[in-house]
């Protein structure tokens, strides 16, 4: 092939690859100079900036140790506070007791220690009458029938230790109280029938006599 057929068929593909080239980059919109202007021109998207509101600002921290101490100081107020109340009662407590405690007879004012046994507030009979072979338990086991029953005690003498011949039996409740009154006097407890009545260990408390003594002065009697 000579050099004019070689040269006429170069040109041929050349004109041939710029027109595929060129339909390509025209499918994609980016041909010619639109193209170059659109490569060399970066897209940038404006976006508006929306108005921040304010952050309340947060309260001032209060320090651990001012807070430690100030828990600690109303711990130690109200547990001086329960101190200072417990006390008190303790205190109303043992002088009530004290009073219960103290005992007018003969013309004279006594410590009876021996009511520490009881309940003040029991319901309690006297037992008379009772032979040598009676003792608490004996005098315990005629009245622990009744529900309410709390305490049995045989008199003794502090130095020989011999029955005085009377005891005392308890119980919380009125209606075992009445009814063993009417249901055991004159039954037989060990080899003598008992003898009951009412106990009046309360008349002998000094309260109890004050009172009376000073009802009598209201009514002219002394």
């Amino acid at each position: 092939m000579d050099q004019s057929k070689k040269d006429a068929l170069a040109e041929e593909m050349s004109r041939f690859e710029q027109e595929i080239l060129g339909g390509q980059n025209s499918s994609h919109g980016l041909g010619g100079s639109a193209s170059k202007q659109y490569l060399t021109k970066p897209l940038q998207k404006q976006v508006p900036l929306l108005p921040q509101k304010p952050h309340p600002a947060p309260p001032p921290a209060m320090q651990p140790q001012s807070r430690m101490l100030e828990v600690n100081q109303a711990v130690a107020m109200e547990m001086t506070e329960g101190l200072v109340q417990r006390a008190k009662e303790e205190s109303k407590m043992a002088k009530d007791k004290k009073k219960k405690l103290l005992r007018y007879g003969g013309g004279r004012v006594w410590m009876d220690h021996s009511l520490d046994e009881w309940d003040p507030n029991d319901y309690r009979i006297f037992c008379g009458d009772l032979g040598n072979d009676v003792n608490d338990e004996i005098l315990a086991r005629s009245f622990r029938h009744y529900p309410s029953f709390q305490k049995a005690k045989v008199i003794r003498d502090k130095h020989s230790k011999k029955s005085k011949g009377f005891g005392f039996v308890s119980f919380k409740d009125p209606h075992d109280f009445m009814n063993a009154l009417k249901e055991m006097n004159g039954k037989y407890i060990g080899t003598r029938p008992v003898k009951l009545r009412k106990s009046t260990w309360k008349e002998r408390n000094l309260d109890y006599v004050r009172k009376k003594e000073k009802e009598k002065q209201k009514l002219g009697l002394r």
